[in-house]
């Protein structure tokens, strides 16, 4: 039978590969430097071959020890899975979750949502990471993270998904603009205004541009705000108007600040909410519960709001 590489020595290589750096890598893994050190060592003894270049200073992987490590992180993310599989037949509901949110999500929706998560999962414990779409899908990946809510449509490849609102589109600009004195604004009123949007990388850039037919209005983008509530600063700055998801108003984002909200013309200026988790999880169930349960909350909100 051929020599297997254990669990723990595969975790170690993935974490110094990772950081390239002996401490650090130890850090990630709750052990000491030498543990850390000597079980790499044992890898490469059980190998035959070097999987890591040493200098006095610095660690850099071989092309060997990058190939290994990137097919142990594929098969560690596997065994987690598998672990989580046995748990969730227990209780779904119970038990860590690691879930990622985009940050044009994440201050507006968690405040609302958590308490109600608490009251209906109170075994769940939710461990939230902010970051922008691309990060949260890279991390998604490599299974440093169970799930993630972001915004859609965005290629999310062999990722499940569940929708759990439509969060539309508002124009928002000084008192006195000229689309204050419209019932809704239509995409040839904005294209001629000066439209401030989130920088590149934000996906509510697009999603904005594209649920408002404003696509062809990119000449008049050349400011990019960092946050939501930059873009609303700018604008009580008279810097021009912005476009707003309606899940940023009703949570008072503009509170304090004497500015108008104008609607959107068109059915469907909106985005969409929605829950992503890997299809090779073993706590699908578990995701399925929490995007019905995140679901249920929110329709009534939207449904006051349409009337």
């Amino acid at each position: 039978m051929k020599p297997i590489p254990t669990l723990r020595q595969l975790r170690y290589l993935v974490a110094v590969v990772e950081r390239c750096h002996f401490g650090q890598a130890a850090e990630d893994c709750l052990v000491s430097q030498s543990t850390l050190s000597a079980g790499i060592q044992e890898l490469e003894d059980l190998l035959g071959a070097p999987l890591l270049e040493r200098t006095k200073r610095t660690v850099v992987p071989t092309p060997l020890g990058r190939d290994i490590a990137a097919r142990a992180q594929a098969l560690l993310k596997d065994v987690e899975d598998l672990v989580d599989l046995a748990q969730v037949a227990q209780n779904p509901m119970a038990g860590p979750v690691r879930l990622g949110v985009i940050p044009t999500i994440g201050p507006f929706l968690v405040p609302r949502l958590m308490p109600a998560l608490r009251q209906a999962f109170p075994d769940l414990k939710l461990y939230l990471r902010e970051d922008q779409t691309a990060r949260l899908l890279a991390l998604l990946d490599q299974g440093e993270l169970d799930a993630a809510i972001m915004a859609l449509p965005y290629p999310t490849g062999a990722l499940e998904t569940a929708e759990i609102v439509r969060d539309r589109f508002s124009v928002v600009c000084p008192p006195g603009h000229r689309l204050c004195s419209l019932p809704k604004a239509r995409p040839a009123d904005m294209a001629i205004e000066d439209l401030l949007l989130l920088e590149d990388g934000h996906c509510l850039r697009e999603h904005a541009l594209s649920a408002c037919s404003l696509e062809g209005a990119r000449r008049n983008t050349g400011f990019g705000g960092t946050s939501l509530h930059t873009l609303v600063q700018m604008v009580a700055n008279g810097l021009g108007v912005t476009l707003l998801p309606q899940l940023a108003i009703d949570a008072g984002i503009l509170r304090g600040l004497d500015l108008k909200v104008v609607p959107l013309a068109g059915d469907s200026p909106a985005r969409s909410i929605g829950l992503v988790w890997r299809r090779s999880s073993g706590r699908k169930e578990t995701f399925r519960r929490l995007a019905a349960t995140l679901k249920a909350e929110m329709v009534p909100a939207v449904t006051d709001e349409a009337a």
